[in-house]
Protein backbone atom coordinates (compact mmCIF):
# COMPACT_ATOMS: atom_id res chain seq x y z
CA UNK A 1 0.00 0.00 0.00
CA UNK A 2 2.81 2.36 0.80
CA UNK A 3 4.50 1.57 -2.35
CA UNK A 4 1.24 2.80 -4.32
CA UNK A 5 0.03 5.22 -2.37
CA UNK A 6 2.42 6.49 0.60
CA UNK A 7 0.18 7.19 3.64
CA UNK A 8 -2.49 4.83 3.13
CA UNK A 9 -1.21 2.09 5.14
CA UNK A 10 -1.06 4.40 8.27
CA UNK A 11 -4.14 5.48 7.11
CA UNK A 12 -6.06 2.18 7.54
CA UNK A 13 -3.89 0.71 10.26
CA UNK A 14 -1.87 3.36 12.25
CA UNK A 15 -1.57 6.78 12.61
CA UNK A 16 -3.92 8.65 11.12
CA UNK A 17 -2.93 12.12 10.95
CA UNK A 18 0.21 10.96 9.34
CA UNK A 19 -1.23 9.04 6.92
CA UNK A 20 -3.88 12.30 6.20
CA UNK A 21 -0.45 14.31 5.98
CA UNK A 22 1.11 11.84 3.13
CA UNK A 23 -1.99 11.42 1.17
CA UNK A 24 -2.53 15.66 1.04
CA UNK A 25 1.84 15.85 -0.05
CA UNK A 26 1.11 13.08 -2.44
CA UNK A 27 -2.02 14.11 -4.07
CA UNK A 28 -0.92 18.16 -4.11
CA UNK A 29 2.67 16.81 -6.35
CA UNK A 30 0.66 14.51 -8.25
CA UNK A 31 -1.76 17.73 -9.15
CA UNK A 32 1.32 19.32 -9.69
CA UNK A 33 2.92 17.21 -12.36
CA UNK A 34 -0.21 16.42 -13.88
CA UNK A 35 -0.85 20.48 -14.81
CA UNK A 36 2.80 21.22 -15.83
CA UNK A 37 1.87 18.34 -18.28
CA UNK A 38 -0.90 19.33 -19.59
CA UNK A 39 0.97 23.00 -19.63
CA UNK A 40 4.00 21.61 -21.48
CA UNK A 41 1.46 20.05 -24.14
CA UNK A 42 0.28 23.31 -24.98
CA UNK A 43 3.31 25.69 -24.52
CA UNK A 44 6.51 23.50 -25.21
CA UNK A 45 8.91 26.04 -24.20
CA UNK A 46 7.99 25.55 -20.50
CA UNK A 47 9.57 22.68 -19.56
CA UNK A 48 12.92 23.31 -21.12
CA UNK A 49 12.67 26.89 -19.19
CA UNK A 50 12.66 24.97 -15.85
CA UNK A 51 15.03 22.16 -16.97
CA UNK A 52 17.57 25.06 -17.58
CA UNK A 53 16.42 27.28 -13.92
CA UNK A 54 18.67 27.22 -11.51
CA UNK A 55 16.19 28.27 -8.55
CA UNK A 56 13.60 25.15 -9.86
CA UNK A 57 16.45 22.34 -9.78
CA UNK A 58 17.49 23.74 -6.54
CA UNK A 59 13.47 23.31 -5.27
CA UNK A 60 13.87 19.56 -7.21
CA UNK A 61 16.76 18.52 -5.48
CA UNK A 62 15.46 19.40 -1.97
CA UNK A 63 11.88 17.86 -2.72
CA UNK A 64 13.06 14.92 -3.72
CA UNK A 65 15.90 14.32 -0.92
CA UNK A 66 12.98 15.07 1.62
CA UNK A 67 10.58 12.53 -0.71
CA UNK A 68 13.06 9.86 -0.24
CA UNK A 69 13.28 10.49 3.30
CA UNK A 70 9.65 10.65 3.90
CA UNK A 71 8.69 7.33 1.94
CA UNK A 72 11.72 5.50 3.65
CA UNK A 73 10.21 6.66 6.68
CA UNK A 74 6.06 5.71 5.84
CA UNK A 75 7.38 2.31 4.69
CA UNK A 76 9.53 1.48 7.77
CA UNK A 77 6.67 2.61 9.49
CA UNK A 78 4.63 0.30 7.45
CA UNK A 79 6.78 -2.74 8.11
CA UNK A 80 6.28 -2.43 11.58
CA UNK A 81 2.34 -2.08 11.52
CA UNK A 82 2.25 -5.16 9.86
CA UNK A 83 3.56 -7.00 13.05
CA UNK A 84 6.65 -9.63 11.79
CA UNK A 85 7.41 -10.53 14.99
CA UNK A 86 3.78 -12.35 14.32
CA UNK A 87 4.95 -14.64 11.57
CA UNK A 88 7.02 -17.59 11.40
CA UNK A 89 10.65 -17.39 10.94
CA UNK A 90 10.79 -18.16 7.38
CA UNK A 91 7.80 -15.57 6.32
CA UNK A 92 9.22 -12.95 8.97
CA UNK A 93 12.95 -13.44 6.99
CA UNK A 94 11.41 -13.05 3.35
CA UNK A 95 8.96 -9.94 4.45
CA UNK A 96 11.80 -8.27 5.78
CA UNK A 97 13.89 -9.12 3.09
CA UNK A 98 11.12 -8.01 0.51
CA UNK A 99 10.42 -4.77 2.42
CA UNK A 100 13.55 -3.59 2.35
CA UNK A 101 14.82 -4.43 -0.57
CA UNK A 102 11.42 -1.96 -1.70
CA UNK A 103 12.52 0.71 0.84
CA UNK A 104 16.12 1.01 -0.74
CA UNK A 105 15.02 1.25 -4.19
CA UNK A 106 12.21 3.75 -3.47
CA UNK A 107 14.49 5.71 -1.46
CA UNK A 108 17.38 5.62 -4.17
CA UNK A 109 15.71 5.86 -6.80
CA UNK A 110 14.70 9.92 -5.70
CA UNK A 111 18.20 10.43 -4.37
CA UNK A 112 19.51 9.25 -7.46
CA UNK A 113 16.99 11.98 -8.97
CA UNK A 114 18.19 14.55 -6.37
CA UNK A 115 21.79 13.21 -7.41
CA UNK A 116 21.06 14.16 -11.51
CA UNK A 117 19.37 17.72 -10.37
CA UNK A 118 21.99 19.12 -8.30
CA UNK A 119 24.49 17.93 -10.90
CA UNK A 120 22.45 19.82 -13.48
CA UNK A 121 22.58 23.64 -11.66
CA UNK A 122 26.15 22.72 -10.64
CA UNK A 123 27.10 22.36 -14.38
CA UNK A 124 24.86 25.36 -15.24
CA UNK A 125 25.82 27.66 -12.62
CA UNK A 126 29.61 26.47 -13.84
CA UNK A 127 28.86 26.94 -17.35
CA UNK A 128 26.98 30.39 -17.10
CA UNK A 129 28.93 33.92 -17.43
CA UNK A 130 28.31 37.70 -17.75
CA UNK A 131 27.40 39.88 -20.04
CA UNK A 132 26.08 38.95 -23.71
CA UNK A 133 23.78 40.80 -25.54
CA UNK A 134 20.30 39.02 -25.35
CA UNK A 135 18.55 41.09 -28.20
CA UNK A 136 18.53 39.64 -31.60
CA UNK A 137 20.15 41.81 -34.21
CA UNK A 138 18.81 42.32 -37.15
CA UNK A 139 16.98 38.75 -36.08
CA UNK A 140 19.46 36.51 -35.70
CA UNK A 141 21.68 35.65 -32.71
CA UNK A 142 25.35 35.52 -33.74
CA UNK A 143 27.35 33.31 -31.28
CA UNK A 144 31.54 33.18 -31.68
CA UNK A 145 32.36 30.15 -31.42
CA UNK A 146 36.35 29.64 -30.13
CA UNK A 147 38.35 26.46 -30.23
CA UNK A 148 40.91 26.72 -27.55
CA UNK A 149 44.80 25.95 -28.56
CA UNK A 150 45.53 22.55 -26.28
CA UNK A 151 48.70 24.17 -25.49
CA UNK A 152 50.18 23.72 -21.47
CA UNK A 153 47.64 26.13 -19.55
CA UNK A 154 47.09 28.44 -23.16
CA UNK A 155 43.60 27.10 -23.94
CA UNK A 156 42.01 30.41 -22.91
CA UNK A 157 44.64 32.78 -23.99
CA UNK A 158 44.71 32.10 -28.11
CA UNK A 159 42.05 30.80 -30.35
CA UNK A 160 42.60 28.28 -32.82
CA UNK A 161 39.43 27.83 -34.52
CA UNK A 162 37.11 30.94 -35.08
CA UNK A 163 33.44 29.72 -36.19
CA UNK A 164 30.47 32.47 -35.85
CA UNK A 165 26.95 30.39 -35.63
CA UNK A 166 24.49 32.89 -36.84
CA UNK A 167 21.04 31.86 -35.85
CA UNK A 168 17.62 32.92 -37.01
CA UNK A 169 15.89 34.60 -33.57
CA UNK A 170 12.80 32.26 -35.27
CA UNK A 171 13.59 29.53 -37.34
CA UNK A 172 16.48 28.53 -35.82
CA UNK A 173 18.05 28.49 -39.29
CA UNK A 174 21.55 28.94 -38.92
CA UNK A 175 25.22 29.70 -40.88
CA UNK A 176 28.12 28.61 -39.85
CA UNK A 177 30.69 31.39 -40.82
CA UNK A 178 34.18 30.26 -40.76
CA UNK A 179 37.59 32.73 -40.33
CA UNK A 180 40.97 31.80 -41.28
CA UNK A 181 43.17 32.00 -37.83
CA UNK A 182 46.44 33.72 -40.64
CA UNK A 183 43.85 36.66 -41.52
CA UNK A 184 45.87 39.71 -41.51
CA UNK A 185 45.56 43.64 -41.82
CA UNK A 186 42.13 43.29 -41.39
CA UNK A 187 39.48 46.17 -39.31
CA UNK A 188 38.26 45.97 -36.16
CA UNK A 189 34.30 46.62 -35.26
CA UNK A 190 34.33 51.05 -35.48
CA UNK A 191 34.73 52.79 -32.47
CA UNK A 192 36.30 49.54 -30.07
CA UNK A 193 38.90 49.64 -28.60
CA UNK A 194 41.44 47.54 -31.03
CA UNK A 195 39.91 50.02 -33.96
CA UNK A 196 41.31 53.06 -31.70
CA UNK A 197 44.36 51.06 -31.53
CA UNK A 198 45.00 50.02 -35.04
CA UNK A 199 42.31 52.11 -37.15
CA UNK A 200 44.53 51.51 -40.44
CA UNK A 201 43.94 47.92 -39.42
CA UNK A 202 45.89 44.97 -37.62
CA UNK A 203 49.24 45.26 -39.11
CA UNK A 204 51.72 44.23 -36.55
CA UNK A 205 54.58 42.34 -37.13
CA UNK A 206 53.43 39.34 -37.43
CA UNK A 207 49.84 39.32 -36.31
CA UNK A 208 47.19 37.27 -37.50
CA UNK A 209 43.66 37.00 -36.20
CA UNK A 210 44.31 34.27 -33.58
CA UNK A 211 46.87 36.60 -32.53
CA UNK A 212 44.59 39.31 -31.24
CA UNK A 213 43.91 37.49 -28.32
CA UNK A 214 47.83 37.32 -27.25
CA UNK A 215 48.02 40.99 -28.33
CA UNK A 216 45.54 41.94 -25.92
CA UNK A 217 46.93 40.02 -23.27
CA UNK A 218 49.74 41.75 -23.11
CA UNK A 219 47.98 44.96 -23.39
CA UNK A 220 45.37 44.31 -20.62
CA UNK A 221 45.18 47.95 -19.35
CA UNK A 222 43.56 49.16 -22.08
CA UNK A 223 40.35 46.65 -21.30
CA UNK A 224 39.99 47.76 -17.55
CA UNK A 225 37.12 46.02 -15.83
CA UNK A 226 37.26 43.09 -18.13
CA UNK A 227 37.78 39.03 -17.20
CA UNK A 228 38.59 38.23 -20.47
CA UNK A 229 40.55 40.83 -22.49
CA UNK A 230 41.66 38.46 -25.14
CA UNK A 231 38.33 37.41 -26.24
CA UNK A 232 36.59 40.90 -25.99
CA UNK A 233 39.65 42.13 -28.70
CA UNK A 234 38.67 38.45 -30.26
CA UNK A 235 35.16 39.90 -30.48
CA UNK A 236 35.98 43.01 -31.83
CA UNK A 237 38.06 41.33 -34.62
CA UNK A 238 35.22 39.25 -35.40
CA UNK A 239 32.95 42.07 -35.61
CA UNK A 240 34.59 43.87 -37.95
CA UNK A 241 35.32 41.54 -39.89
CA UNK A 242 32.08 39.93 -40.36
CA UNK A 243 29.64 43.18 -40.11
CA UNK A 244 28.22 40.93 -37.66
CA UNK A 245 27.22 42.23 -33.93
CA UNK A 246 28.44 39.03 -31.74
CA UNK A 247 25.52 38.69 -28.72
CA UNK A 248 27.88 35.97 -27.25
CA UNK A 249 31.12 34.03 -27.48
CA UNK A 250 31.75 30.22 -25.94
CA UNK A 251 34.96 28.87 -25.82
CA UNK A 252 35.85 25.50 -26.20
CA UNK A 253 39.04 23.46 -24.75
CA UNK A 254 39.60 21.48 -27.59
CA UNK A 255 41.33 18.58 -25.44
CA UNK A 256 38.45 18.59 -23.32
CA UNK A 257 36.30 18.02 -26.99
CA UNK A 258 38.00 14.14 -26.77
CA UNK A 259 36.07 13.67 -23.36
CA UNK A 260 32.80 14.74 -24.45
CA UNK A 261 32.79 12.61 -27.74
CA UNK A 262 33.73 9.76 -25.66
CA UNK A 263 30.90 10.75 -23.26
CA UNK A 264 28.17 10.55 -25.96
CA UNK A 265 29.44 7.38 -27.62
CA UNK A 266 31.78 8.65 -30.30
CA UNK A 267 30.52 10.43 -33.93
CA UNK A 268 29.59 9.35 -37.31
CA UNK A 269 31.70 10.40 -39.82
CA UNK A 270 32.58 10.13 -43.62
CA UNK A 271 36.29 10.69 -43.81
CA UNK A 272 37.17 11.66 -47.18
CA UNK A 273 40.79 11.73 -47.56
CA UNK A 274 43.32 9.91 -44.98
CA UNK A 275 43.65 12.22 -42.03
CA UNK A 276 46.84 11.67 -40.00
CA UNK A 277 46.14 10.93 -36.42
CA UNK A 278 49.60 12.64 -34.75
CA UNK A 279 52.70 13.99 -36.14
CA UNK A 280 55.38 11.71 -37.48
CA UNK A 281 57.61 10.79 -34.49
CA UNK A 282 54.76 10.32 -32.24
CA UNK A 283 54.60 6.38 -31.54
CA UNK A 284 50.47 6.55 -32.09
CA UNK A 285 51.29 8.21 -35.34
CA UNK A 286 48.67 6.27 -37.80
CA UNK A 287 46.14 8.05 -40.35
CA UNK A 288 42.10 7.67 -40.73
CA UNK A 289 41.69 6.08 -44.10
CA UNK A 290 38.65 7.21 -46.32
CA UNK A 291 35.66 5.93 -45.04
CA UNK A 292 32.66 5.66 -43.14
CA UNK A 293 33.43 5.70 -38.93
CA UNK A 294 32.41 6.13 -35.40
CA UNK A 295 34.88 8.05 -34.16
CA UNK A 296 35.92 8.41 -30.79
CA UNK A 297 37.37 11.29 -28.70
CA UNK A 298 41.34 10.77 -29.19
CA UNK A 299 40.00 10.01 -33.11
CA UNK A 300 37.53 13.17 -33.84
CA UNK A 301 40.49 15.69 -32.34
CA UNK A 302 42.53 14.46 -34.84
CA UNK A 303 39.84 14.46 -37.33
CA UNK A 304 38.99 18.19 -36.38
CA UNK A 305 42.38 19.57 -35.46
CA UNK A 306 45.47 17.46 -37.90
CA UNK A 307 47.28 20.20 -40.21
CA UNK A 308 50.34 17.81 -40.92
CA UNK A 309 49.92 16.90 -44.73
CA UNK A 310 46.69 19.11 -44.84
CA UNK A 311 46.03 23.25 -44.09
CA UNK A 312 44.25 25.52 -42.22
CA UNK A 313 41.34 25.61 -44.62
CA UNK A 314 40.48 22.33 -45.05
CA UNK A 315 41.02 21.58 -41.02
CA UNK A 316 37.83 24.23 -41.03
CA UNK A 317 35.84 22.64 -43.30
CA UNK A 318 36.63 18.80 -41.42
CA UNK A 319 35.63 21.26 -37.86
CA UNK A 320 32.42 22.06 -39.73
CA UNK A 321 31.47 18.91 -40.46
CA UNK A 322 32.39 18.00 -36.98
CA UNK A 323 30.06 20.37 -35.49
CA UNK A 324 27.35 19.42 -37.86
CA UNK A 325 28.08 16.01 -37.22
CA UNK A 326 27.35 16.30 -33.45
CA UNK A 327 24.30 18.69 -33.81
CA UNK A 328 22.37 16.25 -35.91
CA UNK A 329 23.54 12.85 -33.66
CA UNK A 330 23.51 14.15 -29.97
CA UNK A 331 19.94 13.15 -29.74
CA UNK A 332 18.49 14.38 -26.14
CA UNK A 333 17.31 10.88 -25.12
CA UNK A 334 21.47 10.16 -25.91
CA UNK A 335 22.08 13.46 -23.21
CA UNK A 336 19.30 11.63 -20.47
CA UNK A 337 21.02 8.39 -20.72
CA UNK A 338 24.21 9.66 -20.13
CA UNK A 339 24.06 13.04 -18.29
CA UNK A 340 26.57 12.47 -15.72
CA UNK A 341 29.53 11.14 -18.31
CA UNK A 342 28.76 14.42 -20.35
CA UNK A 343 28.56 16.61 -17.26
CA UNK A 344 31.62 15.37 -16.26
CA UNK A 345 33.48 15.84 -19.53
CA UNK A 346 32.20 19.50 -19.84
CA UNK A 347 33.12 20.92 -16.56
CA UNK A 348 36.01 23.26 -16.85
CA UNK A 349 35.74 22.82 -20.19
CA UNK A 350 33.56 25.76 -21.41
CA UNK A 351 33.82 28.92 -20.63
CA UNK A 352 31.10 31.53 -22.17
CA UNK A 353 29.69 34.96 -21.20
CA UNK A 354 26.03 33.81 -21.65
CA UNK A 355 24.18 34.79 -18.18
CA UNK A 356 22.44 31.42 -17.20
CA UNK A 357 19.11 33.49 -17.11
CA UNK A 358 19.35 33.35 -20.90
CA UNK A 359 19.62 29.87 -21.51
CA UNK A 360 15.75 29.24 -21.40
CA UNK A 361 15.78 31.58 -24.33
CA UNK A 362 18.57 30.10 -26.07
CA UNK A 363 17.99 26.08 -25.33
CA UNK A 364 14.65 25.98 -27.38
CA UNK A 365 16.43 28.11 -30.24
CA UNK A 366 19.19 25.24 -30.03
CA UNK A 367 16.47 22.51 -30.40
CA UNK A 368 14.96 24.49 -33.12
CA UNK A 369 18.27 24.77 -34.96
CA UNK A 370 18.98 21.31 -34.57
CA UNK A 371 16.07 20.07 -36.88
CA UNK A 372 17.52 22.65 -39.70
CA UNK A 373 20.11 22.28 -42.25
CA UNK A 374 23.19 24.52 -41.31
CA UNK A 375 24.63 26.38 -43.83
CA UNK A 376 28.37 27.20 -44.27
CA UNK A 377 30.54 29.60 -45.25
CA UNK A 378 34.28 30.40 -44.95
CA UNK A 379 36.17 32.95 -45.62
CA UNK A 380 39.19 31.65 -47.18
CA UNK A 381 40.75 31.12 -50.86
CA UNK A 382 39.87 31.38 -53.52
CA UNK A 383 36.44 33.01 -52.46
CA UNK A 384 38.89 35.50 -50.48
CA UNK A 385 41.55 35.75 -52.75
CA UNK A 386 44.10 37.28 -50.19
CA UNK A 387 43.79 36.67 -46.57
CA UNK A 388 46.75 38.97 -45.83
CA UNK A 389 44.81 42.00 -46.90
CA UNK A 390 41.09 41.11 -47.46
CA UNK A 391 38.32 42.99 -48.94
CA UNK A 392 36.32 44.13 -45.90
CA UNK A 393 33.53 45.49 -47.59
CA UNK A 394 33.64 42.83 -50.54
CA UNK A 395 33.44 39.61 -46.79
CA UNK A 396 30.59 41.80 -45.52
CA UNK A 397 28.50 42.01 -48.74
CA UNK A 398 29.51 37.56 -48.50
CA UNK A 399 28.26 37.30 -45.44
CA UNK A 400 24.48 38.85 -45.94
CA UNK A 401 24.29 36.97 -49.01
CA UNK A 402 25.30 33.84 -47.15
CA UNK A 403 22.84 34.71 -44.16
CA UNK A 404 19.93 36.01 -47.21
CA UNK A 405 20.13 32.46 -48.77
CA UNK A 406 19.63 30.86 -45.52
CA UNK A 407 16.47 33.01 -44.86
CA UNK A 408 15.08 32.19 -48.34
CA UNK A 409 15.72 35.45 -49.58
CA UNK A 410 18.35 34.54 -52.52
CA UNK A 411 19.19 37.42 -54.38
CA UNK A 412 17.85 39.77 -51.74
CA UNK A 413 20.19 42.18 -49.93
CA UNK A 414 20.35 40.40 -46.29
CA UNK A 415 19.95 43.82 -44.36
CA UNK A 416 22.06 46.25 -43.38
CA UNK A 417 25.87 44.97 -42.10
CA UNK A 418 25.33 45.91 -38.08
CA UNK A 419 29.19 47.01 -37.84
CA UNK A 420 29.81 48.60 -40.97
CA UNK A 421 33.35 49.02 -42.70
CA UNK A 422 34.75 50.88 -45.62
CA UNK A 423 38.27 49.46 -46.44
CA UNK A 424 38.99 47.88 -49.59
CA UNK A 425 41.39 45.69 -51.11
CA UNK A 426 45.00 47.22 -51.70
CA UNK A 427 44.64 46.63 -54.86
CA UNK A 428 41.40 48.43 -55.71
CA UNK A 429 40.22 45.44 -57.17
CA UNK A 430 36.70 43.80 -56.38
CA UNK A 431 37.53 40.48 -55.55
CA UNK A 432 34.74 37.60 -56.87
CA UNK A 433 33.38 34.63 -55.23
CA UNK A 434 34.88 30.81 -55.63
CA UNK A 435 33.97 28.05 -53.25
CA UNK A 436 34.41 27.96 -49.19
CA UNK A 437 37.25 25.08 -49.26
CA UNK A 438 40.36 24.23 -51.28
CA UNK A 439 39.20 21.77 -54.04
CA UNK A 440 42.46 19.73 -53.25
CA UNK A 441 40.65 18.34 -50.29
CA UNK A 442 37.68 15.71 -50.16
CA UNK A 443 35.91 18.66 -47.96
CA UNK A 444 35.38 21.03 -50.56
CA UNK A 445 31.66 22.84 -50.90
CA UNK A 446 30.52 25.58 -53.25
CA UNK A 447 29.48 29.06 -51.46
CA UNK A 448 27.28 28.94 -48.75
CA UNK A 449 26.55 25.67 -49.01
CA UNK A 450 24.42 23.04 -46.26
CA UNK A 451 27.01 21.14 -44.04
CA UNK A 452 24.90 18.12 -45.38
CA UNK A 453 25.98 17.99 -48.84
CA UNK A 454 29.34 19.68 -48.24
CA UNK A 455 30.49 16.43 -45.60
Amino acid sequence: MTIVLPGSAQLVAGNRKVGRIALRVVLVLLATALLLGLVTLVWHPLVIKLAVSPFFLLLVRLGLIAGAIGWFALLVDAWRLGQPLTLVKNHRLAMTGLNAALTFVVAGSLLFGAHIAGVSRAALLAVGGEGGDGSANAGRYNILLLGGDSGSSRWGMRPDSMQVASVDEETGRTVLIGLPRNMENFHFAPGSVMDKQFPDGFDCDGCYLNGVSTWAGDHTDLFPGSKNPGIDATVMAIEGVTGLKINYWAMVNLQGFRDVVNAVGGVKLHVREPIPVGIPGDSFYTHLKTGYYRLNGFEALWYARARHDSDDYSRMARQKCMINALAQQVSPTTIVRKFGAITKATTGMIATNIPTGDFSRLVPLAMKARSQKISTLSLVPPLVKDTAHPDMDFIHEKVKQAIARAEGKAGKPAGKAVVPSSSAAPNGETQRGGSIGTRETGYAANESTDLSSAC
